[in-house]
Order: C-alpha cells, then sequence, then structure tokens
C-alpha cells in the first residue's frame, strides 16, 4: 500500500480536483484497490463522491471511539471506496496537539490501508498539525501550484518547511498557458506536470464525477492520467531506491 497525500500551503488550487480525479485514474486506469480519505472539513471530495453523510463522526476515528474501517463506503466507481469528511474535522488540529501523538494517521492508515493497493489523502490546506500528521504518513506529497509568484512563493515555503522529511512533487495546476503569467511559471519549471484549467474540470462539481467518467478523451483527461501515471512512476522508482 502507497500513501499520496494531495496537499497545499493555499486553497482553491485545484486540490480537491486533483485528489478525486487522481483517485479515479488509480482505480480504472491502473485497476488499483484504492481509497480516497477525505480529511478536509469542507468535505468536497465526499460531496463528489458520495450523497451520503457521516453524521459528525468522521474525527472519532483519531480518538477510537470508531473504528476507520466502519466509515469507509463504497463510491459509484469501480474498486475506488471512501472515508467520508464532515464539519467534525474542524477540531481535528486541536485533538492532534492534545494527543500528542505524532504517528497517530501513520498507524490508522497501516490498519485501514491493509486491503487498498493505493490511499489517497486529501488535506486541508495550511501548516497545521494536520498537515504535520500527513507529512509523516504519505510516501509522496502532490503539491498543486497556480502559476503565479504568489503561489510559488507558498510551495517554496512548503519545501523549506519539510526539508527532507518528505517527497513533494509540484503539479502546475489550473493552466492558462494563453496567459503571458502561466506561460512564463511554465517556463521556469519545465518538468512540472500540467493540469490545464479547463470547462470540463469546472463541470465536475455539476455532474459530481471525475473528469475520466465523463470527459476521458479530452486533454484534460489526458492530463490526469499522465499525472497519475508519473505518480506511479514516482512511487515505483522510491519502492527501489529502499
Amino acid at each position: 500500500m502507497a500513501t499520496i497525500a494531495i496537499y497545499s500551503l493555499k486553497g482553491g488550487v485545484g486540490k480537491t480536483t486533483l485528489t478525486v480525479n487522481l483517485a479515479w485514474c488509480a482505480a480504472m486506469h491502473s485497476a488499483r484497490r484504492t481509497l480516497l480519505w477525505d480529511l478536509d472539513p469542507q468535505a468536497a471530495s465526499t460531496f463528489m463522491l458520495t450523497d451520503r453523510k457521516t453524521k459528525d463522526q468522521a474525527q472519532s476515528v483519531f480518538t477510537k471511539d470508531v473504528d476507520p474501517e466502519k466509515l469507509v463506503r463504497k463510491t459509484g466507481i469501480d474498486r475506488l471506496d471512501l472515508i467520508g469528511a464532515d464539519a467534525s474535522l474542524r477540531g481535528l488540529d486541536v485533538l492532534f496537539h492534545e494527543l500528542d501523538k505524532k504517528k497517530l494517521l501513520t498507524k490508522l492508515l497501516a490498519s485501514v490501508g491493509k486491503d487498498y493497493d493505493r490511499v489517497l489523502l486529501d488535506c486541508p490546506p495550511g501548516l497545521t498539525e494536520t498537515s504535520d500528521q500527513v507529512m509523516r504518513a504519505a510516501d509522496l506529497i502532490v503539491v498543486p501550484v497556480i502559476p503565479s509568484p504568489l503561489s510559488e512563493r507558498a510551495f517554496a515555503a512548503v519545501a523549506e518547511q519539510l526539508g527532507t522529511r518528505a517527497q513533494l512533487m509540484p503539479v502546475h495546476s489550473m493552466v492558462d498557458k494563453r496567459r503571458k503569467l502561466h506561460s512564463e511559471a511554465l517556463a521556469r519549471h519545465p518538468d512540472w506536470p500540467v493540469i490545464p484549467m479547463a470547462s470540463v474540470i469546472e463541470s465536475m462539481t455539476v455532474r459530481r464525477a471525475p473528469v475520466g467518467s465523463f470527459a476521458s478523451k479530452t486533454a484534460a483527461g489526458r492530463a490526469f492520467v499522465q499525472l497519475w501515471q508519473a505518480i506511479e512512476m514516482r512511487l515505483a522508482s522510491s519502492e527501489k531506491s529502499r
């Protein structure tokens, strides 16, 4: 089992979009047994993949009041399961601080992840107690970066904060190559994967479905698959170097 966290210091950079589409690629394109664990109290990934609510139980798995396996639910996508988020996660940072167990998420993932090949974490933004848990637990951290100096500065801050504690994979997100600012950013980092700004991505929230499920042949659909393939290559390379 490999854990991939999708994380950003900033909100509104396409984090949930990446998480949902990469989870679809893992399950459908690579036929991996996949779990998406939504840790963001906004519960956007949960909204995208299911109509059911968790009844404010999402935080209870961290206090051992509820076994995380009991919150796992099927989605409408083959091989893709979900642990949903809800408003109870708003207090998760305080809980992690009070519990003072630095590898609690790591231990929970070892338990619930035993039945999966890939676990994807949709993380809340910011450098917090939750992000600290994620950094310890994840094999790879995918960081969406809007092509702008401020977003690049935010990514640099994350990289500096983490140092060698985690493997980071920056991804240019919401890219419009017609914009000079975006083209210049892409030129500065030509090796970063690119996810375009596209109407089919925006329509995800209406369809409540990953792009690959309804527009797989579009440029956006192909971009998510290419990004997932790059992630799989990174994971395979890391495994060989161990």
